[in-house]
């Protein structure tokens, strides 16, 4: 989400680095950063390639809350086809190359696709809500393909909503621009009270959201697995061939399930908030001071942080089920599939 070096010149005012941004890493440690930021870029790239492929060749997968899996390593593979490797000669040089119109498009798309990224993920938290709380509606409505769609347009239609006008139309509405030729970053980059409003959405109430989903699974399960065990012991006491020992075992598969999810979301909760919340806290406080009160690359760090939780998405959610990492194996190794179909056949 744009980052850049700040100096002070000799009238105390804050000015921004130029080329010496460029000539402070010494070659060996550009060589390194180069390397683990291409890298980053393969992993974000191929993750989540894979988890959109899989869900275009395995049409097992196409139900309402894959569909979400789906938005979400869009936005992600995005971040690593576009976001990232435009990025990286700005991060490196200190100098922004590609011009104003660039820049601009750089940055509604960066901001567009953070901020889906996290939509998506309390979606997904929604969708598993649901599934377990109201396991009997979510069922009924699980392969309605319209309303999941609708869902995922809504995503990014109020992704673009929360940074995408500010970054086109500030400089227009205040009248200048604070934003040197040489460098890239957004007009209210030092606006804190903007940042925190945004910031509200973007982040604390995405992560409060999140958290509220996993804890209510947790005490649904825990009363579930309470109520349903002193129940089925009762039963057993008085019929040992009473149906209520069926529905007792079908229950606790479901309760199995839960608990698989339960903890998928509680992963979620703590990654989520590991990424994310170093780099809004740090935004604000930054901009608060003007960029005087936190060092550079504190700053830098946080901001590669964003990004890493797109290389870590495509293997946190969709190989935390079953249906996903049966369709990676068919993408990854054929062979092994095939001849496991002629041993089954045979």
């Amino acid at each position: 989400m744009g980052a850049y070096m700040l100096e002070s010149n000799s009238s105390g005012n804050l000015t921004p680095t130029v080329s010496e941004a460029g000539t402070v890493l010494p070659g060996y440690l550009s060589v390194i950063l180069s390397v683990l930021m291409v890298t980053l870029v393969v992993v974000v790239v191929a993750g989540n390639a894979l988890v959109i492929v899989a869900f275009m060749v395995d049409k097992t997968l196409r139900n309402q809350s894959n569909y979400f899996f789906l938005n979400l390593a869009i936005s992600d593979f995005l971040v690593g086809a576009f976001c990232i490797p435009v990025y990286i000669p700005y991060s490196l040089t200190g100098r922004w190359m590609l011009g104003k119109g660039l820049c601009k498009v750089w940055l509604v798309m960066d901001y567009l696709l953070c901020s889906a990224s996290v939509f998506n993920i309390v979606l997904i938290s929604y969708d598993r809500f649901l599934s377990v709380t109201r396991a009997v509606k979510y069922r009924v409505q699980r392969n309605m393909t319209r309303r999941a769609v609708l869902k995922m347009v809504a995503v990014w239609v109020l992704a673009f909503l929360l940074y995408g006008p500010a970054i086109i139309f500030w400089e227009s509405v205040v009248g200048r621009s604070i934003v040197p030729p040489h460098e890239c970053y957004a007009e209210f980059y030092f606006t804190w009270y903007f940042l925190l409003s945004a910031s509200t959405f973007e982040f604390f109430t995405p992560f409060v959201s999140v958290a509220f989903f996993n804890l209510s699974i947790y005490l649904n399960i825990h009363r579930r697995n309470k109520d349903g065990g002193a129940s089925a012991e009762d039963e057993a006491r008085e019929d040992p061939n009473s149906s209520q020992l069926f529905i007792h075992r079908e229950n606790s598969y479901r309760l199995s399930r839960d608990k698989k999810i339960a903890k998928s979301l509680a992963i979620i909760v703590c990654i989520f908030g590991i990424c994310w919340a170093p780099y809004t806290l740090l935004m604000i406080i930054r901009a608060a001071c003007s960029g005087t009160c936190v060092a550079d690359y504190w700053y830098e760090i946080t901001f590669w942080l964003l990004w890493l939780n797109s290389a870590i998405n495509p293997f946190l959610y969709p190989l935390c089920h079953s249906s996903f990492r049966r369709a990676f194996s068919k993408i990854l190794c054929p062979k092994r599939q095939s001849v496991h179909k002629r041993i089954t056949c045979i």
